[in-house]
């Protein structure tokens, strides 16, 4: 036809016809652009934490959920859960063996969880080395405080005096550590387990039902920054990263005499360098595992994020995938002998 077409107006409709193959073809290739963006645009993007509402897990839950998803191509809707039991392994068992395997699920794990695997404890469902992590904020501090009614201020102090501390339960990181502390450093804590989540054993803390407990510095800073400023705590002993705010305080090592304790107590609180660690379960296409990675780095550079971090005391010193992942690795090839002796803190 477009030969009958004559002079200017041949021409003109040659160019119409070119731009009309040239837009449907743009509109053709912008529909199969960014799959990511069309997977994710209109869903739902379910953040799960396997503790209960107001501790330091839950608070770095949210505070993921709100901001990573804007940089998530088709900016999904976060929708927080809290599913709670064992102390995590609940909904680490979920994330593994339910949670759909797309993409639209997050775990935030407890970081002694990969502990449980590799000293055998029951009751594990998943293998860790199969999780796809997307990082964590920062490494965590482990530390054990004491009340300031009790009169004592340090571990030393701590072996020749009886003091009550809390636990959430029998096989979690609260009631693991204080243990560890009276085998292997001579402190004589008396527990007290079955407070349902880390607020409830803070306000026990305050009533004076319990005179100690294990924290995480960074749990302690954004949830009860209150005992800091007051001194209504004394920080006995730390294991981790070491902040700039316990330089006098001992590491836990320094407590520890005999070399072979201070391994096994290594193996206990290997979770330390894997911070708070969000992931995804096996079978989550790499590209989406890519996307989200991607998002989480963005999200750490994020003014917006940086500064409702700051605001709830949260520090940003990201802990990559691949540290992650050698992290876990190196903790699986710690000497059997020394594992079995970790394993009796995790049978309780």
């Amino acid at each position: 036809m477009i030969r009958h077409v004559a002079g200017a107006d041949a021409g003109t409709f040659r160019m119409f016809c070119a731009g009309l193959v040239f837009s449907l073809l743009t509109a053709a290739t912008s529909a199969q652009a960014d799959p990511i963006e069309n997977f994710y645009k209109g869903k739902n993007l379910q953040f799960l934490v396997g503790v209960s509402a107001g501790g330091g897990y839950d608070l770095q839950m949210r505070l993921v959920a709100r901001h990573i998803v804007r940089f998530i191509p088709g900016n999904p809707t976060p929708v927080p859960q809290n599913m709670t039991g064992a102390t995590g392994l609940v909904m680490a068992n979920y994330l593994y063996r339910v949670a759909p395997r797309d993409g639209t699920a997050i775990g935030l794990i407890q970081n002694g969880l990969p502990t449980y695997q590799a000293v055998g404890k029951e009751g594990v469902q998943f293998d860790v080395r199969q999780f796809q992590w997307l990082g964590a904020l920062t490494p965590t501090t482990e530390t054990m405080i004491a009340w300031k009614t009790t009169g004592v201020h340090t571990i030393a102090e701590a072996r020749s005096k009886e003091i009550i501390a809390g636990s959430n339960g029998t096989s979690g990181i609260t009631y693991i550590y204080p243990v560890m502390l009276n085998d292997l450093a001579g402190t004589k804590f008396k527990m007290i387990t079955g407070y349902p989540g880390s607020s409830a054993l803070n306000l026990a803390m305050e009533r004076g039902e319990v005179e100690a407990r294990n924290n995480s510095w960074d749990s302690i800073k954004s949830t009860k920054p209150n005992w800091i400023a007051n001194r209504d705590v004394s920080i006995l002993v730390y294991s981790g990263l070491k902040p700039d705010e316990l330089k006098d305080v001992p590491e836990l090592d320094d407590v520890i005499s005999d070399a072979n304790d201070r391994l096994v107590a290594r193996v206990v609180t290997s979770g330390n360098r894997l911070g708070y660690p969000f992931t995804v379960m096996p079978g989550v296409p790499a590209e989406r595992v890519a996307a989200l990675r991607s998002a989480f780095v963005a999200m750490t550079k994020d003014p917006e994020f940086l500064k409702e971090a700051a605001a709830a005391q949260i520090e940003v010193n990201p802990i990559s995938p691949q540290r992650m992942h050698d992290t876990i690795e190196a903790l699986f090839a710690v000497p059997e002998p020394l594992k079995q002796r970790a394993r009796k803190y995790f049978e309780q």
